[in-house]
């Protein structure tokens, strides 16, 4: 990519496509389109190849869409199904209609089979049954990489996509039924430290394993990848993590120190624990010379601190 190239990032308002517009921007990209869903829709396809059609842009970043925790996942399993699925369809297609030169299409390491082996290679997709608790979620986006990969075997096109682990930092979303679990433990700890409540309740055992990478560091990955590679050198897709892990109870103390709260942490037995360990293998994307740089207790306290700057917002 020139500096000067047409990047469309969709999204931006998000964790990822807030994140990655920070990265386009400091390294002197001038020409960034970016679209509330006020303005442009990505679900109505009609709306999409309009804005194509106009526009033009040579690069297309797709980290539109809906996501959310166990809750979330598990109460509007048809929004998260349809919402995906329509994004995903209408982008894509716009963009080989308007030879989009480089699409980069972000999945999920949630898609990976529950009970697939750890760390997650790349050739684990679709090997076995997801977790429930994700599914429709989970099929959209592997129908989202499958669609690149079909359009690039069928139209030549350069449709490349990225599989991120667990992320977290500025722009989250932290509300406590709807967003995932990092963000929802800053939230919890933080109202409990200042209503001055004796203990925080946590969903599970706190037994399960997850592996957690600050978005500015996937942002990093994905202009990285954009800039420097294609489909044909990366393959269908690419993991995108710090290849390290920890337990939600570990995690919970952690934040729990970093807010600052004095108490007790309860485990809620009785809620699901969700996939038993998420880690990522990241040899593929080390060996393409990338490797994450936030580590997680520093980039805990800067997601705390926007946080708290943001609070009221």
């Amino acid at each position: 990519m020139d500096t000067d190239s047409i990047v469309f990032v969709a999204g931006h308002r998000g964790l990822v496509g807030s994140a990655i517009v920070r990265k386009l921007k400091s390294l002197g990209y001038s020409r960034i389109l970016t679209k509330t869903r006020n303005e442009l829709d990505l679900t109505d396809s009609k709306q999409v190849e309009r804005f194509f059609e106009e526009n033009r842009p040579q690069y297309v970043f797709l980290s539109a869409a809906k996501v959310g925790g166990i809750y979330a996942n598990s109460k509007y399993p048809a929004d998260f199904i349809r919402e995906n699925l329509a994004i995903q369809t209408n982008v894509i297609h716009a963009s080989y209609r308007f030879q989009t030169k480089k699409l980069l299409f972000l999945g999920s390491s949630c898609i990976y089979p529950k009970m697939a082996p750890q760390p997650l290679l790349e050739d684990y997709l679709l090997s076995g049954k997801l977790e429930s608790t994700n599914e429709p979620y989970a099929i959209a986006k592997i129908a989202g990489i499958k669609m690149c990969e079909a359009y690039n075997a069928q139209y030549d096109t350069n449709f490349m996509a990225v599989m991120p682990t667990n992320l977290y930092g500025p722009h989250d979303n932290f509300d406590l039924q709807h967003s995932h679990v990092l963000p929802a433990l800053i939230r919890k700890f933080h109202q409990a430290k200042v209503s001055g409540q004796n203990h925080v309740l946590v969903w599970g055992t706190g037994m399960p394993r997850r592996e957690f990478l600050h978005v500015d560091d996937l942002a990093d990955a994905c202009v990285y990848l954009m800039d420097k590679f294609d489909v044909k050198t990366i393959g269908p897709f690419v993991n995108i993590g710090t290849g390290d892990d920890l337990t939600i109870r570990e995690l919970a103390e952690l934040i729990g120190q970093t807010v600052g709260f004095v108490g007790d942490i309860v485990f809620d037995e009785t809620k699901p624990d969700g996939t038993p360990r998420k880690v990522l293998d990241v040899s593929k994307i080390n060996r393409l010379g990338w490797q994450a740089s936030i580590g997680l207790k520093e980039g805990i306290e800067e997601t705390y601190q926007w946080f708290q700057d943001h609070y009221d917002q």
